[in-house]
């Protein structure tokens, strides 16, 4: 079980994030949708200790995250780009990561052998540094890096974008797989409504830092999530609009 209590992060005064309380039960599908600068990535760096709350706590089975290092070892990420290390091959990361989660080479060995699908023959024996490769293969590298050591929590930040759409299709069958033979608890943040919908039981939306939404997956989620996201526009749109027109009095005035 995951909560979060009274959490809060300020920069420069300026509240960005602000969650009275959300408790994700254990092996849990859960996502997160929201617009740029709504806070999802703040919330995920605050669910791994990257950054420090304003106020509140969040606390993973029984360990408040921000006082405590307990939660590390049942708790993995990928975020984006710089949780790779560069100057390594996929193999050597892979065997990096394995090592700190106790696992030994012949072990990561035959968890990537489940993985030839998803890498598409682009990431192994490859002799090819990190850094060298594409974002998309970069992205692959990532996420399965992340479930070696058979993590509790897994956090996945925009884990479809710059994967092409067989592979999507395969993380989408890859995540589902986890959820219901490991019972992790997967969260995962998306821009891409349709997949995440399809990969994730709930979803909750956050919008200026705050959850306006949390749903209970079905066939009609897609349909009410679009409908909410085309208002939002509208509004914007109506709201610069109204903000254009004054500037336009007051010049003219």
């Amino acid at each position: 079980m995951i909560t979060i209590d009274n959490i809060s992060k300020e920069y420069n005064t300026v509240e960005v994030l602000r969650i009275d309380e959300l408790n994700i039960p254990e092996g849990q599908s859960f996502g997160l949708v929201g617009n740029n600068g709504a806070g999802k990535t703040t919330l995920f760096s605050l669910f791994l200790d990257l950054i420090q709350p304003t106020r509140g706590q969040i606390n993973s089975h029984g360990i408040v995250v921000s006082e405590s290092e307990e939660w590390k070892p049942f708790t993995s990420a990928f975020i984006d780009e710089s949780f790779l290390i560069g100057y390594l091959t996929a193999e050597e990361y892979f065997y990096f990561i394995g090592e700190l989660r106790g696992r030994t080479k012949e072990q990561v060995d035959e968890l990537l052998s489940g993985f030839k699908d998803f890498f598409h023959g682009e990431i192994l024996d490859q002799k090819k540094y990190l850094r060298d490769m594409s974002k998309g293969n970069q992205k692959k590298v990532g996420i399965v890096g992340a479930l070696i050591g058979d993590p509790k929590v897994i956090i996945l930040d925009e884990p479809f974008a710059n994967l092409d759409p067989t592979t999507q299709i395969r993380l989408k069958q890859l995540l589902k797989k986890i959820t219901e033979e490991r019972q992790a608890t997967i969260l995962v943040s998306s821009h891409d409504l349709m997949h995440v919908t399809e990969v994730c039981e709930r979803i909750v939306v956050l919008e200026s830092g705050r959850p306006v939404k949390d749903i209970k997956t079905s066939e009609a989620t897609l349909k009410e999530l679009e409908a909410y996201f085309a208002e939002r526009s509208e509004q914007e749109t109506e709201n610069a609009d109204s903000v254009e027109e004054s500037n336009d009095e007051q010049q003219t005035g």
